[in-house]
């Protein structure tokens, strides 16, 4: 091995090792915290980083395990617990995705407002809207938002957030126990 490829190498190695050191103590450090620190959370594993370690602008939020015995809403907590870290972060973009595949989008202001809300907002409410707030990778709206009496207003958005775990990940556990 020459000298040069050998510096190269060394080079390379010391930016991967930046690049990780800095995803971990920027966003998975305060992840793995939530998911540490509360009981229920116990069977869920997800991974937090910037889009392809680089872009602190678009955050992931990577759901990597999830238990027979956790619910949506036990993912749902865990997601508004890590929003509630990084509420002093301007993301453009947070990706939900699902062992490493993006499943939707939100808006990184929207995830703002999910994280300076957490300790006030009643999380039912929270819960219910999270839905019509949700987009496509594709950029499209992948629930919509509806309109008339509260209990079939209701009705309808709790129906559009279990299909929305659906969609993320539940289905994808689905097959895979198949």
């Amino acid at each position: 091995m020459s000298r040069r490829f050998a510096v190269f190498l060394g080079s390379l190695t010391l930016i991967i090792t930046v690049v990780l050191a800095i995803n971990y103590i920027l966003v998975q450090r305060s992840l793995s915290t939530v998911l540490n620190s509360d009981t229920r959370n116990k069977g869920i594993s997800a991974l937090a980083h910037y889009d392809y370690l680089v872009n602190p602008k678009t955050l992931v939020f990577d759901l990597q395990v999830v238990s027979e015995t956790n619910s949506p809403v036990d993912i749902f907590r865990v997601l508004l617990q890590f929003a509630a870290t990084q509420k002093d972060c301007d993301y453009e973009t947070v990706k939900l995705s699902f062992k490493g595949q993006t499943k939707f989008l939100l808006k990184g202001s929207y995830f703002k407002t999910l994280g300076v809300e957490f300790e006030t907002q009643n999380p039912v409410y929270t819960m219910r809207t999270l839905p019509e707030n949700v987009i496509k990778p594709d950029g499209t709206a992948a629930f919509g938002t509806w309109t008339g009496g509260w209990i079939g207003v209701f009705g309808k958005q709790m129906e559009d957030f279990i299909e929305f775990h659906k969609q993320w990940y539940i289905n994808d556990l689905s097959k895979a126990g198949s």
